[in-house]
């Protein structure tokens, strides 16, 4: 009998003809111990570590390695594994791969491209090359994730390294991306989410505010400061109208989180305690609850199966609605006196689609909350002065607040004031002080700020589109949602309320129609528990808007919708990608559907998907009049799900297949090329993410593996390739540019090979943007 090989405790050894999963969550694959193989070379000295005899580096004979060579015996129709070091491989991969010291592996690294990992089978004697950009990420990734892990050596499957990137990008929002941006507001979860990269103030110390009418949160919340003092928790009680401007300007020294809604559960003691609803956060700078990233998020949550997330996100517009009287922009204090594109009708009847049909009174009640919340907020908010203009019947984005809003960078709007500091004879920081504190009155300034609001809750900060005049627009964005704010509610009302929905809350129901005689005298307002709600009214003002959509937005001779100024009475002819959400709601009539498609799709159709506007309308571009992000060249994931959605709601799909095909072939070849990015935005004209309009780009700034990804992006991702065919898939996931899978080169009209065409590799587009 053969002597028994002694090792020490804790060793796992693996069957090299074991099959096992490869392509699953990091925590899964490196969750266990050391690994080590029972090849033939393994000897008693390997018995504690890994000693091979050769370094997983080329150093400076890297030239010297023949252009095929493998120095493994094994056949390529076996998987291959690699036995690895993992601080050392760190360490020689950055040294020799990351030339630019970024700690990511891009195409626009100098390094040979090239490393020698030894293989498992022979104990890492043997070795064998791993190449390229793509796979020498995943492999800094890969050992990222494993020191994670707190893995010292691991046996690393060549699959994961050569993963299909489609695959792979959807696996890590799935299992990773979603995961790293869950927040709790609770006494867990404080000290993630309380962290506010927009905070100017320096200081760090957590500040929470509770609504006025939640005694029980502001008793845990002071409980929790009690007995966790390291946290300095300020627990501060709002007041009974937490959206007074005057008094949210009073908050601007002292920002902090709102408080969202929680759960009462078992605390374990035989008692009962709070804990917050989890939801998603969109990532980056953005660490709080959002309004509209929420909706678009929720829609990946809902592919990914998280139907219980995206609930909880609603449960949380909910309670905004009750304390706040807003669904905010997000959930800091300097938000309170403004709201982003209205989108809970449609987030909660989606949710409502996929609830566990075991419980459908529960699923019921639980819909009756979210609608009564949207109707509330519908007449408290968008068909409310000074939002509605009663003259047109548009709602606008109109927000209320006092000064300069205080989450931009200090010096966001120095160019604004410098002029009014210079006529005060002081400087541009005493003097945005005194005019925050109203000792200096500057009204044509009160007036830039109202628009600057406005295109904060529009969600689309900043655009030329807007600029100086958003409070005065009736935008076709906003008239779509609302449209589709009263088919979702007349249709809930009718097809799961039995045609009666009773209001629980009380406020003042808008008149209907608006009328400037109306609006003057609000004592003949209906109040909201006078009556039940019944879907005819809901359907008539469906019909109503839809008229007004068409008699001020639509252009007939221009074949495209435009937003139309309540103050000079005239359409703003700004080319906006946004005048196909009309498609999304269901507003435009078939007529309207194909001349948008037929004539005004190729304005905004680029290689990469959809840009936010023309070229034309955004207009030149100077020192004096730099670049907006939410303008041409850029191209943003909810203007492309909405486009997306909302023509293949109208029979387009093929239009609606080849959009999401060129947004995810932008988005997959950035991954593939720079060490798996995932960013807020893209230039969609040169398919890069090396975007430095107003904010830069969010989601780029991580070392060796991504972590977030950025919340409406990965979302993109996810309902995007719900629209592709197996085909378009494969060819996505071998970087097949659309030019070359639809078959551009035919079009004698633009032919490819133009020398004015620009260039369409990654390594070209990377190095012409890193040159501008």
């Amino acid at each position: 009998m053969a002597p028994t090989v002694p090792h020490p405790a804790g060793v796992n050894f693996v069957d090299e003809q074991q099959a096992q999963r490869i392509h699953v969550d990091a925590a899964t694959y490196y969750g266990g111990g050391e690994t080590f193989t029972r090849a033939r070379t393994y000897s008693h000295a390997q018995l504690h570590g890994y000693n091979p005899r050769k370094v997983p580096a080329f150093d400076e004979d890297w030239h010297l390695r023949p252009r095929r060579l493998s120095h493994d015996e094994k056949g390529v129709t076996v998987s291959r594994r690699f036995l690895i070091d993992v601080e050392e491989t760190i360490r020689v991969v950055l040294e020799q791969e990351d030339t630019d010291g970024d700690f990511q592996i891009s195409v626009t690294d100098a390094g040979p491209k090239m490393m020698a990992l030894g293989t498992a089978t022979s104990n890492g004697f043997k070795t064998f090359d791993i190449r390229g950009t793509y796979m020498l990420s995943n492999l800094l990734q890969e050992l990222a994730l494993a020191r994670d892990h707190n893995r010292k050596r691991i046996v690393l499957d060549e699959a994961r390294l050569t993963e299909n990137p489609v695959d792979r990008l959807s696996r890590m929002i799935r299992n990773s991306f979603w995961h790293s941006l869950t927040r709790r507001i609770d006494g867990d979860g404080l000290e993630i989410i309380c962290a506010d990269p927009k905070n100017r103030t320096g200081r760090v110390n957590p500040r929470i505010y509770i609504p006025h009418r939640e005694p029980a949160m502001v008793e845990y919340y002071r409980k929790v400061a009690k007995e966790k003092p390291h946290l300095n928790l300020d627990v501060q009680v709002l007041p009974e109208k937490p959206d007074d401007p005057m008094f949210v300007k009073s908050l601007n020294l002292k920002p902090g989180i709102l408080a969202l809604a929680m759960n009462e559960v078992d605390d374990g003691k035989g008692g009962r305690t709070l804990k917050g609803i989890p939801f998603i956060v969109p990532g980056a700078r953005f660490n709080e609850l959002y309004n509209w990233d929420s909706y678009f998020i929720s829609l990946g949550l809902l592919v990914d199966g998280q139907v219980a997330m995206a609930k909880g996100m609603v449960d949380h517009f909910i309670f905004e609605i009750k304390h706040y009287g807003k669904i905010l922009n997000g959930s800091r204090s300097y938000y309170l006196c403004r709201t982003q594109p209205p989108f809970l009708t449609d987030m909660a009847l989606q949710i409502y689609n996929q609830l566990d049909r075991s419980d459908m009174d529960s699923n019921r009640e639980w819909l009756k909350r979210a609608i009564r919340a949207a109707i509330k907020e519908y007449h408290t908010i968008w068909v409310a002065e000074p939002r509605m203009d009663p003259k047109s019947g548009l709602s606008r984005y109109r927000p209320d607040g006092l000064g300069i809003p205080p989450e931009t960078e200090a010096t966001h709007f120095t160019h604004i004031l410098e002029p009014y500091a210079e006529k005060h004879g002081l400087s541009v920081l005493e003097f945005s002080e005194r005019y925050n504190e109203g000792t200096i009155k500057e009204p044509e300034l009160d007036e830039y700020f109202l628009h600057d609001r406005s295109v904060r809750e529009s969600g689309h900060d900043t655009t030329y589109r807007f600029e100086k005049r958003c409070a005065n627009l009736g935008t076709i964005d906003l008239q779509s949602l609302l449209f589709k704010y009263e088919v979702d509610i007349g249709t809930a009302i009718r097809e799961v309320f039995d045609d009666e929905l009773d209001l629980e809350e009380d406020f003042l129901l808008a008149p209907f129609p608006p009328t400037p005689e109306t609006y003057k005298d609000k004592s003949k307002w209906e109040r909201s528990t006078s009556r039940v709600q019944k879907s005819e009214e809901w359907f008539e003002r469906a019909e109503w808007r839809r008229g007004v959509i068409d008699k001020y937005l639509w252009n007939e001779d221009k074949c495209l919708y435009f937003d139309y100024d309540t103050v000079q009475e005239k359409q703003i002819l700004y080319e906006s990608v946004t005048s196909f959400w009309p498609l999304w709601a269901g507003c435009a009539s078939e007529e309207q559907c194909w001349q948008l498609v037929t004539n005004s799709l190729k304005k905004f159709e680029v290689l990469g998907g959809l840009v936010s506007g023309t070229e034309e309308s955004r207009g030149k571009i100077s020192l004096d009049r730099p670049n907006r992000q939410w303008d041409y060249p850029y191209a943003w994931p909810p203007h492309q799900i909405m486009t997306w959605v909302g023509l293949e709601r109208y029979g387009y799909l093929d239009e609606a297949q080849r959009l999401a095909y060129r947004f995810l072939y932008m988005m997959t070849t950035a991954f593939v090329d720079f060490n798996g990015v995932v960013p807020e935005k893209f230039d969609a004209v040169k398919l890069s993410h090396l975007v430095d309009a107003e904010y830069g780009n969010q989601g780029i700034d991580f070392k060796m593996v991504p972590r977030e990804g950025f919340g409406w992006m990965n979302a993109a991702y996810q309902v995007g390739l719900s629209f592709l065919t197996t085909h378009m898939r494969r060819a996505v996931a071998a970087c097949t540019s659309p030019e070359v899978f639809f078959g551009a080169v035919a079009n004698l009209e633009q032919p490819l090979l133009s020398t004015n065409m620009p260039a369409t590799d990654p390594l070209s587009l990377a190095m012409e943007n890193l040159t501008v």
